[in-house]
């Protein structure tokens, strides 16, 4: 795919959504990080309806923490992994406090040194929370990027380092959620609504899934 189509794609992806932005609801950046670790294998609607629980009650580090584990537990056993996810928040929690002042840091490096905190939820933070350009690729990104032919490759960070690299820089800053959001609703795993989709002339995809046309009489 050539530069003048990636452009284009954008460019109709902002025309439709000027201020795309994540689905989690959030109203800090502790929150926004606590909500991505949970949104690993997990919906946002279901994300979501935990939080709408667990942050009137607890949503700063020290107020998670002193719920503890079983008690963080159980404001968020419907989602899943929610053992291991518990785990690790109150962890990251005990690592925000000593070694933050209980903030939330800005770069890469220290938010991959929390626990269950990997590069994707890093770059979400990053992205989303404190504007810097980052791609955190999920599924739905990295089936966009191959299958439109925006930016393929075969693994998740082959596919994050030519975004970076591909994306003209204008839209950089928003790619990531025009691209998830692309693959949640129209660019789909199984059903990809090809006949509602606004880039079909300039995606490469060569299985389009798109209704058969009648013969006229």
């Amino acid at each position: 795919m050539n530069k003048t189509k990636r452009i284009e794609i954008f460019e109709r992806l902002k025309a439709a959504n000027p201020a795309p932005t994540t689905e989690l609801e959030y109203g800090s950046v502790f929150e926004l990080l606590v909500a991505v670790i949970l949104s690993a294998q997990a919906t946002d609607v279901g994300v979501n309806k935990a939080t709408r629980r667990l942050f009137p009650l607890a949503n700063t580090p020290q107020a998670i923490w002193d719920l503890g584990e079983d008690g963080l537990k159980n404001h968020i056993r419907t989602i899943g992994l929610f053992n291991s996810k518990a785990a690790n928040i109150i962890k990251t929690c005990r690592a925000l406090l000593d070694r933050h002042d209980g903030e939330v840091p800005s770069t890469r490096e220290e938010l991959v040194a929390l626990p269950g905190v990997g590069r994707k939820t890093a770059n979400v933070v990053l992205n989303t929370a404190f504007g810097q350009a980052a791609m955190a690729v999920d599924t739905h990104i990295f089936r966009v990027a191959n299958r439109t032919g925006i930016a393929p490759g075969k693994t998740v960070r082959a596919v994050e380092d030519r975004l970076m690299r591909l994306v003209p820089r204008d839209y950089l800053q928003d790619a990531h959620h025009w691209l998830i959001l692309h693959g949640r609703y129209v660019c789909k795993a199984r059903a990809p609504d090809c006949a509602g989709c606004s880039i079909l002339d300039l995606c490469e995809y060569r299985q389009k899934n798109l209704p058969e046309q009648g013969t006229a009489p």
